[in-house]
């Protein structure tokens, strides 16, 4: 089976796991989380932090980047552009959330675009190695490939629930590896 076939596999498996997940229990992992990593996460004030809204079964992250916020961070949401492109819009108390393409929402065009310091990453699979499978677009891939070329070095932080953990994830040369991951178990370090 070619790596990028195992991927499919594995994505479409682990992302089962999760849409079988109750609702509830995954609020209260998502709740939990901001117990784990809330405090935790090094910033400071001023770093902007890259989040995102729920979509589908992912983890709701919307109470842990409140506690960011609260610590200082500036918040900023990924807003697909082309096929090909996404960019991160920040996040401003009150302002308008739109539709922003996949399923997505964020700010509108009116909002400043930002470069993370912290990126928050949805995922459908990772391993204990920091690898990961995201949805298959590459969106993430690309974003953080424009930043690093910029001489950005964001800290990438996995943002998953603990079904999602595979035993490894096949790496190509173009896949970036996460710093950290953060689960209902608790926040790791690679």
């Amino acid at each position: 089976m070619s790596p990028k076939d195992l991927k499919a596999a594995l994505r479409k498996e682990r992302l089962a796991l999760r849409d079988a997940m109750a609702p509830e229990i995954r609020i209260e992992a998502s709740l939990t989380m901001v117990d784990h990593a809330g405090d935790v996460i090094a910033l400071d004030p001023g770093h902007i932090v890259s989040g995102f809204w729920p979509i589908r079964s992912e983890v709701d992250i919307r109470p842990l980047l409140a506690r960011l916020r609260d610590r200082g961070a500036r918040l900023c949401l990924p807003v697909i552009m082309d096929k090909k492109t996404i960019v991160f819009r920040e996040l401003l108390n009150g302002a308008p959330i739109i539709e922003t393409g996949f399923g997505t929402t964020g700010p509108g065009p009116d909002a400043p675009e930002l470069d993370p310091d912290i990126m928050l990453v949805p995922l459908s699979a990772f391993d204990a190695t920091g690898h990961r499978i995201g949805y298959g677009a590459g969106y993430y891939d690309r974003a953080i490939d424009k930043l690093r070329n910029k001489g950005h070095l964001p800290k990438l932080i996995g943002i998953a629930f603990d079904c999602q953990e595979v035993a490894s994830v096949p790496a190509e040369p173009h896949d970036v590896a996460l710093d950290a991951v953060l689960t209902e178990s608790g926040f790791r370090h690679f």
